[in-house]
């Protein structure tokens, strides 16, 4: 004689097989209401998802280009060109007691990271549409993933900055031990405006065309053709404001020694970035619900 086994009905699929009562549990998505948390313990689960989408960005980046990785150099480097004609030599700008060209592309080393990030990861969610419509995962894994995939363009012009203090005979001094950090800045920086825009960008396609003016214009209000010593005390403390000040600041000092050492200016940038990162984040998840329906 057979027994029957009851149990408890469970959310979700149920089988009847030789009169065992089984239920397969299921997940119902639905949209969350008002703000929501973080859930950074799913990002975390995602974690390998993450990793793909860093490799696919790193190989699609420069697929089917003749220069290929080359243009991670190229761009800082010409532009630091620009900047020493113009700026260096044309127009005489101080460079805190430092040869111009190397005093310039100091500074675009953690710029163009900064820049590139702004540019590609805006357009994250909105190139990857059909992926967002079919597949369920944390979507903030998107930006994410293209701006750490920015991390290699960043250490191939960094190389170009080594040999280029190798030329001019300058030796990293000790406080080249703080670099991690004015990186780990940069970072948190261009992840903050990153989750803004691309959160932005699935509803209104008008920040598409806004990055670019948005980065140019962030560009001359960040000290990479000029010193920051140009302002006084007190203006060059509310100067970190812009937390790239604190990151081009840094760099300069670490690297190259330079006199304007960003104390006050690094505290204010720091504070000013992790604002942006961490309000950047919960209006990602906030806008997250509607990624789907309106992309």
């Amino acid at each position: 004689m057979m027994n029957n086994v009851k149990q408890k009905p469970a959310i979700g699929a149920v089988i009847k097989s030789e009169g065992i009562v089984t239920s397969i549990p299921t997940t119902r998505i639905e949209p969350s209401k008002g703000w929501v948390s973080l859930r950074l313990d799913k990002l975390w689960a995602y974690r390998e998802l993450l990793y793909f989408f860093v490799w696919r960005d790193i190989k699609v980046r420069y697929k089917q280009t003749v220069m290929g990785a080359s243009w991670a150099i190229i761009q800082p480097l010409f532009t630091m060109v620009i900047f020493s004609l113009f700026f260096g030599r044309l127009a005489k700008v101080p460079s805190d007691g430092l040869p111009y060209p190397i005093f310039s592309y100091a500074a675009l080393v953690p710029w163009t990271f900064f820049a590139n990030a702004l540019n590609q990861a805006s357009n994250s969610l909105v190139q990857n549409a059909n992926m967002l419509k079919k597949v369920s995962f944390p979507r903030m894994t998107m930006p994410i993933a293209t701006v750490f995939a920015g991390i290699v363009d960043f250490v191939l012009a960094f190389s170009v900055l080594l040999g280029m203090m190798f030329f001019y005979g300058l030796v990293p001094t000790i406080n080249a031990l703080w670099l991690p950090l004015f990186l780990l800045l940069a970072l948190a920086t261009s992840l903050g405006v990153s989750l803004w825009l691309s959160a932005m960008n699935v509803q209104f396609r008008d920040v598409r065309y806004i990055t670019p003016f948005l980065v140019q214009a962030w560009l001359f209000a960040t000290p990479i053709a000029y010193p920051s010593s140009l302002l006084s005390k007190p203006w060059r403390t509310l100067y970190g404001i812009n937390p790239m000040v604190g990151v081009v600041e840094g760099f300069r000092w670490a690297l190259l020694g330079t006199d304007t050492a960003p104390g006050p200016i690094l505290i204010v940038s720091t504070l000013v970035a992790l604002g942006l990162l961490v309000s950047g984040a919960f209006y990602f998840r906030r806008m997250e619900k509607t990624f789907a329906d309106v992309v």
